[in-house]
């Protein structure tokens, strides 16, 4: 698979430096193909997107004029519209979807988290050779599950272009809590740059879009607020490692822009209530690169479901969703106003915003961003018995949930490969830190969801214990952009082996800065998070900067599969097949 190969669009390039509040009102997507904002709304039900039903469904990968800033643009739509339609299914149903390519280059469908065949899977050269232009690829496959998940490109970049879009599997049985109205709420970040460009600059200087990073101005102000020994003791650490405690994001709203159902905050998503009725939300992270902080004040939020999958519920008044992540809420507004859900880069570079109202008349308030976290050494994964000089946040203590038969403190092995100009750190001490929320969630005042709150709502289905552990180490080297598992590039690895009908453990060590949404196609990730008889299944797994964390694989899917981080422009280095047989 060659993730960047041959995806150029024909788009004018500029880069203006724009407010957090960006891109254009009426819809934000003005349509080329003589479908207006007003007749698709008129189409939907539950998101500013059309809905398509039943079990063979048609759809067609085209290039598609879009406006979201104010400047004509090429994106890669699906039947027509950015997001594409939303697919909604019916567990136990046989379903076909015949996809046609009518880009100028191979294009693909990943049905992102669903449980089916190999060769249904949507990743080229691994599941098949992808959709030439022109052609028509049928996929059929028999839907084993319900909930909330989504579908994109595994081709190249064009999922930052446009080509996602939202699945809904309703189940056979009744759902375990109950709501009146149900709204898909797609987060995604659309750039005017062709991405390839962007990738090219990143290459180049990989701090090109963070306009964060301190300056000698900052440096100052530290040597005035805090005296020259203590901005010290905080900063050797840092130029030792050749870190920045401000690389949150490679890519920010410098270039992006935040949507939510498509629309750009200067616009909004509008979902309509009566007072007293209880709102499903379903959440879906359908973004390229952003991690988002999504809060709705004046609401709580229960969270049900997570990755599709039901847990016990845990009612938040926050939630970090990682980048193809999905959560599915309960909100239940008591009074007759209108509520803003908000969801802000982690950079607070930007963000998306939406509104609930019971009256179209009524807007709400959107918050002031929060202020931009700054990573500490317990980021890095340094040793905090040895910081004993730095001020830290009281709420960053260990995590004390860890595998069974593990503590926190046990050995970490490098591998020959993470030592080389692959890889520029390694963390010392990572932690096991699944009750903590991450950077700029931490004390915020807030109830904030942490992976530790996340408990199956069954019982876990595979009970045995793991016969071996697999542990990879996310690497990277920030400088020159390069990213990898364990120091070796995706062109450079071998396929990781899994015997079929195994129980394994995976541990990932994350050595870098950034927080890592990796996904495992094909089979479900067991979360390990304290409770051995109701571990919390997902698909994609974030890995915070300078943690560990932990989950089952029962390896009962045969054939070959991509394994990789979600954040697109690491893809093409963080990314492993592996091969069940």
């Amino acid at each position: 698979m060659n993730p960047i190969d041959e995806i150029k669009y024909s788009r004018e390039i500029c880069l203006p430096r724009r407010q957090f509040v960006k891109g254009v009102a009426l819809g934000g997507v003005l349509f080329g193909l003589g479908v207006s904002p007003t007749r698709l709304l008129a189409a939907t039900e539950a998101a500013d997107q059309p809905i398509l039903r039943g079990n063979h469904f048609k759809l067609a990968i085209a290039p598609q004029r879009v406006n979201f800033t104010g400047k004509e643009r090429l994106a890669t739509a699906i039947n027509g519209s950015v997001p594409g339609p939303i697919l909604r299914w019916r567990e136990g149903d046989r379903v076909t979807l015949d996809v046609s390519n009518q880009l100028a280059e191979s294009s693909s469908v990943h049905w992102h988290g669903l449980i089916l065949p190999a060769g249904m899977d949507g990743v080229p050269d691994i599941s098949y050779k992808g959709i030439a232009p022109g052609e028509t690829f049928r996929y059929q496959f028999d839907v084993k599950q319900s909930g909330t998940f989504w579908y994109h490109s595994h081709s190249g970049f064009q999922e930052q272009t446009g080509h996602y879009g939202p699945i809904i599997i309703d189940p056979l049985e009744p759902e375990p809590f109950s709501y009146e109205r149900d709204y898909v709420v797609m987060l995604s970040d659309w750039s005017d740059e062709d991405p390839t460009d962007i990738y090219a600059k990143l290459k180049k200087m990989s701090g090109y879009y963070n306009f964060a990073e301190r300056t000698i101005g900052d440096l100052a102000d530290d040597l005035r607020q805090k005296g020259l020994a203590r901005t010290w003791s905080e900063r050797k650490p840092w130029n030792k490692m050749r870190m920045s405690d401000r690389d949150l994001s490679d890519v920010t709203g410098y270039t992006y822009t935040f949507l939510m159902n498509g629309r750009t905050p200067a616009d909004g998503w509008t979902g309509q209530f009566k007072r007293g009725e209880k709102i499903r939300l379903r959440i879906i992270n359908g973004s390229a690169m952003t991690f988002f902080d999504l809060r709705i004040p004046g609401l709580q939020m229960k969270v049900v479901a997570a990755d599709g999958q039901n847990i016990e519920p845990v009612t938040v008044d926050e939630f970090r969703i990682g980048v193809a992540e999905t959560y599915d809420v309960i909100v239940e507004p008591k009074a007759d106003r209108a509520y803003c859900i908000f969801a802000q880069a982690i950079d607070r570079s930007g963000y998306a915003r939406g509104t609930l109202t019971p009256d179209p008349a009524l807007t709400a308030d959107v918050p002031e961003l929060d202020p931009y976290p700054v990573l500490t050494p317990l980021d890095m994964g340094m040793d905090m018995s040895k910081m004993s000089g730095m001020k830290m946040d009281p709420g960053m203590g260990r995590s004390k949930l860890a595998p069974a038969g593990e503590g926190s403190s046990a050995e970490i092995i490098h591998v020959a490969t993470e030592f080389g100009p692959q890889v520029d750190a390694r963390s010392a001490n990572p932690q096991y830190r699944l009750d903590d929320p991450g950077v700029g969630l931490r004390n915020n005042g807030r109830r904030v969801l942490s992976y530790a709150d996340l408990r199956n709502l069954y019982p876990t289905a595979d009970p045995r214990e793991p016969e071996r552990e697999i542990q990879l180490h996310l690497t990277g080297n920030m400088a020159r952009y390069m990213w990898s598992i364990n120091g070796v590039k995706y062109a450079d690895a071998e396929p990781l082996r899994f015997k079929y009908g195994e129980r394994l453990r995976v541990t990932f060590v994350n050595d870098t800065m950034m927080n890592h949404p990796m996904h495992l196609h094909g089979m479900w990730s067991e979360l390990e998070t304290g409770d051995g008889q109701y571990l919390p299944r997902k698909h994609t797994v974030t890995v915070q900067p300078g943690a560990k964390i932990s989950y089952l694989i029962s390896a009962d899917a045969m054939g070959g599969w991509a394994y990789h981080c979600h954040l697109l422009y690491h893809m093409p280095g963080m990314f492993r097949k592996v091969v069940v047989s």
